[in-house]
């Protein structure tokens, strides 16, 4: 139990830093502009919904993929952190990102659920915390962060309206400075394996 609170801890915390769900907050507002608060709120599941798909789909099959595709663990770390650290970057420095505007509104939760949320660093982060912490606790982690990513979609236009634009783009680029350290672990561990295994 003792190691088990610490690394469902850092483990939510890494998920949770990763989704970014504050910085998906003005691009949902955007997109779901008119909708009516039920609409709202189903694309905020939407969202949930494709990001948890595809990270469950990443806990239960990581293995078998590798093993079809051939490749290593370490040098999937080295590619994920690579694109973790671009996506940090952008971020941090406010740089404009793809916001699929040609997208229909009701596509939103769709488009938000991925790439937004669930991209290479949120995949790439939950098959290192399977490997380092195992299924029991990136399973309860990947839910806690699902259930605070769903909460703050949920009441999104609450958020936006209270935080304010200026204040919603300074958390947004705080987030994605730690993004980018987290990125920076990733590619140091995975560099010193791939030196290991040679």
């Amino acid at each position: 139990m003792q190691d088990l609170i610490p690394g469902i801890i850092y483990s939510f915390a890494a998920l949770f830093i990763i989704l970014d769900p504050l910085l998906s907050v003005p691009i949902f507002s955007a997109m779901t502009k008119g909708q009516t608060s039920g609409e709202i709120h189903k694309q905020a599941f939407i969202a949930v919904a494709v990001a948890g798909g595809l990270m469950y789909g990443v806990l239960i099959f990581n293995t078998a993929i590798f093993n079809l595709l051939g490749l290593k663990l370490p040098a999937f770390q080295i590619a994920g952190g690579i694109i973790l650290l671009i996506l940090g970057i952008q971020e941090a420095l406010g740089i404009e990102l793809g916001h699929h505007k040609a997208q229909a509104a009701t596509a939103a939760g769709v488009v938000i659920g991925t790439p937004l949320l669930c991209g290479p660093g949120a995949i790439t982060t939950v098959m290192l915390l399977t490997k380092d912490y195992g299924l029991l606790i990136a399973f309860i982690a990947i839910t806690l962060a699902l259930i605070a990513t769903w909460l703050i979609l949920y009441f999104s236009e609450t958020i936006q309206r209270v935080l304010g634009d200026v204040i919603t783009d300074i958390m947004g680029k705080v987030l994605g400075m730690l993004v980018a350290a987290i990125a920076v672990q990733i590619m140091a561990s995975g560099i010193l394996a791939y030196i290991a295994l040679a």
